[in-house]
């Protein structure tokens, strides 16, 4: 118990002492932080009209962000499974830093699900015993299930991993390695459960179609990855901690490969749902073209797509996936195309037009925005925390050798 006390307090005081510029950057963090709050409150007292979402389109910029979210978590799994399946030393040395981002990324997605409620005081209505938790029959209490369980898991993991660093202690591979394994799998099924959310719901035809679990199994492995690259280039050239080329361009191929597959599903859905139209066809025409003069999203799905298909080939030219100056923008570029691609590219026109055929524009209001960002604010202080902690533990500045309890 002494020593993981001491762990506890020697990491957060590492992690509270840093450069100017980390000082800065938790600065620009705090001020969307401080918008958030005051945007909670008015949600809070005077309720969702304050949202630009209506009965008609119930899902707007929340769930858009919740799902995109489940996706950059499921993708922390790119760096942990070359890692520990085919024994990538490159990416096993830098393991418990996907580890951290997906505690991060699911952080985020509970963040976007409160806010969502509106009345996150009546949450306990889900809770087991206490509420009425529908299982097995609810999907949403699938989703409850997975991605606490996968938070839980990379805790777990990624905690213990440092805590054994930290004291110089051997990992015990009988309980350390089954954790690891059965979060590989878990990372699959928390993108996959998802889409069954989505797409058992007869009544949104664009959505109901047995290929949305594996388009958002590709397009997390294309996110993920991307975030994941330009974290650790940052990281790289920021820190002392040395991220191997290897790793990166791992998981730039990854990104190029999976994003390809992306690319070629959301190809066939288009030339299904369009060749021969029929009234489910509604929603993607509304997107790609507009309807009677309605089409607020359809620059959206236009700037998506050209992001992510400009990304794919750029990332093809070898040359230009190891020049490591660009390959953090065509990474954002694509993380932005695959952000836009999940919310006003499907979550968001899913619901247009609703069932009885009516056409209701959304768009977010102000505050809706300043609560998004404040969310991914969050996370990224979250973000920031657990990678500024974990590196001080890889790098040795945090050892219990160097404490007082430790000699």
């Amino acid at each position: 118990m002494k020593k993981i006390s001491k762990f506890t307090v020697d990491y957060l005081g590492y992690v509270v002492k840093g450069s100017p510029k980390f000082y800065g950057w938790v600065a620009f963090l705090s001020m969307f932080i401080l918008v958030w709050v005051y945007g909670n409150y008015m949600q809070l007292t005077e309720g969702m009209i304050i949202t630009g979402l209506t009965d008609q389109v119930s899902w707007g910029i929340y769930l858009a962000n919740f799902v995109f979210l489940v996706g950059v978590a499921a993708g922390a799994v790119t760096v942990v499974f070359p890692a520990y399946v085919y024994k990538h030393k490159a990416m096993h040395e830098v393991t418990v830093l996907g580890e951290m981002l997906a505690i991060a990324a699911v952080v985020m997605c509970l963040l976007f699900v409160i806010m969502h409620m509106g009345r996150p005081d009546r949450l306990w209505h889900i809770l087991p015993v206490i509420g009425i938790f529908n299982w097995p029959h609810a999907i949403l209490t699938w989703d409850v299930l997975v991605l606490n369980g996968y938070l839980v898991l990379n805790l777990i993991g990624g905690f213990y991993y440092l805590y054994k660093k930290y004291c110089h202690e051997e990992l015990n591979k009988k309980f350390y390695l089954p954790v690891i394994y059965i979060a590989i799998v878990w990372a699959l099924s928390i993108h996959t459960v998802t889409a069954f959310l989505l797409n058992t719901m007869p009544a949104r035809p664009m959505w109901h179609t047995g290929m949305m679990p594996i388009r958002f199994i590709t397009t997390a492995f294309a996110a993920g990855p991307s975030l994941i690259i330009i974290v650790f280039l940052i990281v790289r050239n920021n820190t002392r901690m040395m991220i191997k080329d290897e790793a990166i361009n791992l998981l730039s191929q990854i990104v190029v490969w999976c994003l390809g597959i992306a690319l070629f599903l959301t190809l066939s859905e288009v030339v299904t749902e369009l060749y021969h139209p029929t009234e489910h066809s509604m929603g993607l025409q509304y997107l790609m073209f507009g309807y009677h003069g309605l089409n607020n999203l359809v620059p959206w799905f236009w700037g998506s797509l050209v992001a992510m298909v400009s990304g794919f080939i750029l990332l093809l030219i070898p040359s230009i996936r190891k020049n490591y100056k660009l390959l953090p923008w065509i990474c954002a570029m694509i993380f932005l195309g695959i952000w836009v691609e999940k919310g006003m590219g499907l979550l968001i026109p899913g619901s247009i037009p609703t069932p009885i055929g009516e056409i209701t524009q959304y768009s977010p209001t102000f505050l809706e925005i300043a609560n998004s960002l404040g969310n991914w604010a969050i996370g990224f202080l979250v973000l920031t925390i657990l990678l500024k902690g974990a590196i001080g533990i890889l790098l040795g500045d945090i050892s219990y050798a160097k404490t007082e309890g430790g000699k």
